[in-house]
């Protein structure tokens, strides 16, 4: 009784962690790890986890038909060649390549990779010596790469290329690396969408993982603005066939490289494009930590899933006689056991396993080795993913050490100092640093409209203004937040200077930029510069003295 006593009382201890990774290892080998060694599941579904696989920077992996621009996508991050860079217009990356940060610059062979305790490729040894001779790690000194790792993969094939043997497991590769990744880019040419056997199979590999696939139509600006509309929607349609998902992911329109754009008419939208996805890439570090509490918490799914899945064709295997004849009639009937399993532990059907795949793996396993349920492991498991993981929840929002990605392109798509940083010296940002008001350079036209609506004593009422910027046909909670800008000094009503800013505003959002919360500095009326003392930007911010004056 006694002994019982101390170990509810050890176990009921709360735990506490330095941050999430070193979390999850813990109640991994602790908790989830006899599970799966017990059932196999290292065999049958995934390998086991080891200590880089939680520590690991987060990963980006490439994915396309020769040609696309991985490789030169990769450079464009990087702004610069890594060791063992080939690119060209015929299939030249013939290998899965991780590129990682170190401070000399080399290039290690995949079987030296299979070896190295600090990496997380070691599982990666079981597609065998074919893969191996296929896989290396480029080691370069990039700032971008002290928080990012990028995968590039060998150019999926069409046509007659892809029914040569690779040697190796090329989709099971694939899933390895769409299990542990942060970030999957799908990249596609704007000259060329169709989808090759294999690149369908490739796509199909990650299902599961669709939340960490971002879609790349590279080298638009190939294709003129009518053609680019058609791919576009071709796109669309080629993807919706292939990823099972009731809406298509994100698709980012662009040309990511270093040299100039043959069709430029869509260039804001390619700046646009730009920032999203760069924006999508560069907080990875900051939320690696809840994907693998959100990876992790898949895993323990499946594991259990799996582990009943064992235990149930233990327990209708004969005691004697007629095993492999019993053994090939379950293995036939694997669908209704996966039907009972998931009604009897209301188990959804994405996290089934791969029907055909899993017969397959236990057509090759003895059935008499299997173990029966154990529920203490079960049991186990539950109380890890409704304690433990709810322990490590509570630290995530705290475990924001991580920077942002930097250098690089980062630096140059993010910059904002520089007249070519996003959306700078146009839009709003229009005539900012410039002597004269940006007004001013058509101010003729709004002064004529102005005196034809009549102003008395040099100012017009917000019902005359209403009847004139309606014309511009923008929505009313538009023209609202027009009116509220352009009303400098807050009495109701405008006066040419605020006529003629409202004017520049509404022109500035018909161009398709977007209006501030606060009127900058640069475009306050000369007339009205004394109403904010010096404090900068902002409307209505001048004093009830002020506003009596007018």
């Amino acid at each position: 009784v006694k002994m019982s006593f101390f170990k509810r009382k050890k176990d009921s201890e709360p735990q506490f962690y330095a941050t999430v990774a070193d979390g999850l290892k813990k109640i991994y080998k602790g908790k989830l790890l006899p599970l799966e060694e017990t059932y196999d599941f290292h065999e049958f579904v995934s390998p086991q986890l080891n200590e880089p696989d939680f520590d690991a920077k987060p990963m980006v992996l490439l994915v396309g038909q020769y040609s696309t621009g991985k490789t030169t996508f990769i450079r464009y991050l990087l702004e610069r060649d890594y060791p063992g860079i080939r690119i060209g217009p015929e299939p030249t990356t013939d290998s899965f390549t991780a590129v990682m940060y170190g401070e000399h610059e080399q290039v290690i062979p995949g079987n030296a990779l299979a070896v190295d305790k600090s990496k997380q490729f070691r599982p990666l040894s079981k597609f065998g010596g074919s893969f191996l001779n296929r896989f290396q790690c480029s080691i370069l000194k990039s700032t971008v790469l002290k928080c990012v790792t990028m995968i590039d993969t060998p150019g999926i094939l069409s046509g007659e290329k892809q029914r040569v043997d690779r040697g190796y497991d090329f989709v099971g590769v694939l899933r390895w690396f769409a299990e542990r990744v942060d970030r999957i880019i799908l990249l596609f040419d704007a000259n060329k969408l169709d989808i090759s056997d294999e690149f369908r199979r490739s796509i199909e590999a990650i299902h599961g993982y669709e939340d960490k696939v971002r879609i790349v139509l590279n080298k638009a600006d190939q294709v003129d603005h009518q053609e680019l509309m058609r791919v576009y929607g071709a796109l669309m349609w080629s993807i919706s066939k292939v990823i099972n998902v009731p809406e298509c992911p994100k698709i980012f329109v662009g040309s990511f490289w270093d040299q100039q754009l043959k069709h430029d008419l869509y260039r804001r939208l390619f700046e646009k494009e730009l920032q999203c996805l760069f924006d999508d890439l560069q907080d990875l570090p900051r939320y690696a930590a809840m994907r693998k509490l959100n990876d992790f918490i898949k895993r323990a799914r499946m594991a259990k899933i799996h582990a009943y899945i064992i235990s149930n064709l233990k327990d209708d295997m004969p005691k004697l006689f007629g095993k492999g004849r019993k053994k090939k009639e379950l293995i036939k009937n694997l669908p209704a056991l996966l039907k009972k399993i998931q009604e009897e532990n209301m188990v959804a059907t994405s996290d089934l396993p791969e029907l055909t795949e899993m017969q397959d793996k236990l057509a090759q396993a003895d059935f008499q080795k299997f173990p029966p349920l154990k529920e203490k492991l079960i049991a186990q498991v539950n109380h890890m993913l409704d304690k433990d993981i709810a322990d490590l929840m509570a630290i995530v929002p705290t475990d924001f050490s991580e920077p942002v990605i930097r250098g690089g392109a980062f630096d140059d798509v993010k910059d904002m100092t520089s007249p070519f940083g996003f959306e700078k010296c146009e839009g709003i940002d229009l005539g900012a640093g410039e002597p004269d008001w940006i007004v001013t350079k058509e101010r003729g036209k709004w002064d004529d409209i102005f005196q034809s609506l009549s102003p008395t004593k040099g100012k017009i009422t917000g019902s005359v203004a209403k009847k004139e910027m309606v014309k511009s046909r923008l929505p009313n909670p538009v023209l609202a937040k027009v009116w509220r800008l352009a009303d400098v000094d807050q009495d109701g009503m405008l006066d040419a200077d605020e006529f003629a800013l409202s004017m520049h505003l509404i022109n500035i959002k018909l161009d398709g930029f977007d209006l501030p919360d606060d009127l900058p500095s640069h475009l306050i009326p000369p007339s009205k510069k004394r109403l904010f003392n010096g404090n900068g930007g902002g409307s209505g911010s001048g004093s009830g003295s002020d506003r009596d004056s007018y």
